[in-house]
């Protein structure tokens, strides 16, 4: 069902008015729709779909767009944690906490939130430590 309305959604793309000041950001955004496709999955539960697509979104979007990525990043390790590759998510959550820290995004926090859920599993194992330790920084700006 996902895939039917982003796809319909898709085919109402061209009748964006880019002339607006709102309500554009799927014409400016890039990969607009695969970033709502893999958002879907991953609160889907469906972590390995949704980490393939955060890898095709992260390929198209620009070094410079650091909060997006960033965003992006914290979805993309929440999709690890949830397919149950816990290191691979610490891993990508090592770039994440990075940017949150020098960019102070509110929306990036939020989803680093999520992975630390995503997490639970492991909070008592090394990689789960790992994590904590990662994402001090990033709690203690709060």
């Amino acid at each position: 069902m996902v895939d039917q309305l982003i796809d319909q959604a898709g085919r109402l793309l061209p009748r964006v008015d880019d002339d607006l000041p709102w309500g554009n950001a799927c014409r400016r955004t890039p990969g607009y729709l695969e970033v709502q496709r893999a958002t879907c999955y991953g609160r889907l539960g469906l972590g390995a779909e949704a980490g393939a697509l955060w890898l095709q979104v992260l390929a198209i979007v620009p070094e410079t767009a650091r909060r997006d990525r960033g965003v992006y990043m914290a979805r993309q390790a929440t999709a690890a944690a949830t397919a149950w590759e816990p290191d691979q998510a610490v891993e990508i959550a090592r770039t994440v906490a990075m940017i949150a820290v020098e960019t102070r995004s509110a929306r990036m926090r939020r989803e680093l939130v999520t992975l630390e859920r995503a997490m639970r599993p492991w909070q008592d194992a090394p990689v789960g430590r790992d994590l904590a330790e990662i994402l001090e920084p990033v709690t203690e700006r709060g």
